[in-house]
């Protein structure tokens, strides 16, 4: 498991990804609750997980590709 913090400019997200038999599970916690998003990549998974923060996901996004390089 990955756990990964993305960040935008009001606040945070925790972000556990997985890999599993070539694809990817992701979940995020939201004020709701977990939200989970699949996908053959990783970023495809997160996307899918960050689906409540409408609006700030490419910033979310933006900070998963800085703390992955």
């Amino acid at each position: 498991m990955i756990p990964l913090r993305l960040t935008c400019a009001l606040f945070y997200v925790d972000v556990r990804v997985r890999e599993i038999n070539g694809r990817f599970i992701a979940s995020a916690d939201t004020p709701d609750g977990p939200t989970l998003g699949l996908g053959t990549g990783m970023v495809e998974a997160v996307r899918g997980a960050l689906l409540p923060f409408e609006g700030v996901i490419d910033e979310l996004l933006g900070s998963l590709q800085q703390s992955t390089s």
